[in-house]
């Protein structure tokens, strides 16, 4: 991509054709896509020949993160033996997905003169076989989500789904085979969102992602049943619950009758008492006795 007209860096951003004025620097912005494990050359579009003593940095940034990739004249040891360096250009020899992000290329000159182009490198990565998240049954008038999920494929893939092999159309309401069906479908996120649930809805579910890199790939298949709230369960379930506290409450009983939880007396002794008969103070001996 050219430099701002008039022989020398001035104050202007250049994006997609379009130049704007800036003051003081110069902004040129590009994207590139390159596949994985093949050489990428990133241009410094902010560098021209014939600057006086220019000192070139490059910067890598993704997402928060930024780290220098060329300063002081060399490269930064990540970088070291996979980068070919030049003015104009830095050139991976091959590239893998962790190099997607922007590369920034600033020029200053004169002491303080500056200009600075981005390349948004998207490193190509078709997409491996997502995963569809079905439930394998579901309550009819219910809200339901289904998601499609795709961790490699660069740039991000977009999403489709297969209802019985037959692909689902963005508006259920546009084909005839699906006009009963209330649903909407984000082939962004890759969600399939039925509110509410219909009993036309059970099939088997499958989604496919693709980003025009290599081929689409789709998931294996997942049966969803609708069915109305299981009032059979829900019985099954109380009846269980109660013969279990029937149970609990026999053992207490049971327990109880054996004695279980009779109170004993502490010492453990018994004590029989006998009353003194009527004798005269000569002969009197005692006849209280302890029997232990």
């Amino acid at each position: 991509m050219a430099a701002a007209a008039g022989g020398g860096p001035g104050p202007w951003l250049l994006l997609l054709g379009a130049a704007v004025s800036l003051v003081g620097t110069q902004v040129i912005y590009e994207t590139k896509e390159v596949p994985e494990n093949e050489a990428a050359e990133i241009p410094c579009a902010a560098y021209e020949f014939g600057l006086k003593n220019p000192r070139i940095e490059w910067k890598f940034q993704k997402g928060s993160s930024l780290v220098l990739v060329y300063c002081g004249g060399e490269l930064t040891e990540p970088y070291k033996d996979r980068i070919r360096f030049s003015p104009t250009t830095i050139t991976f020899l091959t590239v893998t997905r962790a190099d997607t992000g922007k590369y920034i290329c600033e020029v200053v000159w004169d002491g303080s003169k500056i200009a600075k182009s981005e390349v948004n490198l998207i490193v190509q990565v078709p997409p491996s076989k997502p995963v569809a998240h079905v439930p394998t049954s579901a309550t009819i008038g219910s809200r339901i989500v289904l998601r499609c999920t795709e961790t490699d494929g660069s740039p991000p893939p977009t999403f489709r789904w297969y209802k019985d092999g037959m692909l689902l159309p963005t508006d259920p309401k546009s084909s005839p085979s699906f006009r009963n069906s209330s649903y909407s479908l984000d082939t962004a996120t890759g969600e399939l969102v039925f509110q509410p649930l219909g009993s036309s809805d059970s099939g088997d579910y499958s989604c496919e992602a693709s980003n025009n890199v290599g081929s689409a790939q789709r998931s294996d298949a997942i049966r969803m049943e609708a069915s109305e709230v299981n009032v059979g369960g829900i019985v099954a379930a109380v009846v269980v619950l109660l013969m279990v506290l029937a149970l609990v409450a026999f053992g207490i009983w049971f327990a109880y009758s054996r004695g279980f939880f009779k109170r004993k007396d502490g010492t453990g002794k018994k004590v029989i008492y006998s009353q003194p008969s009527h004798r005269s103070q000569g002969e009197f001996k005692q006849t209280s006795s302890f029997l232990v």
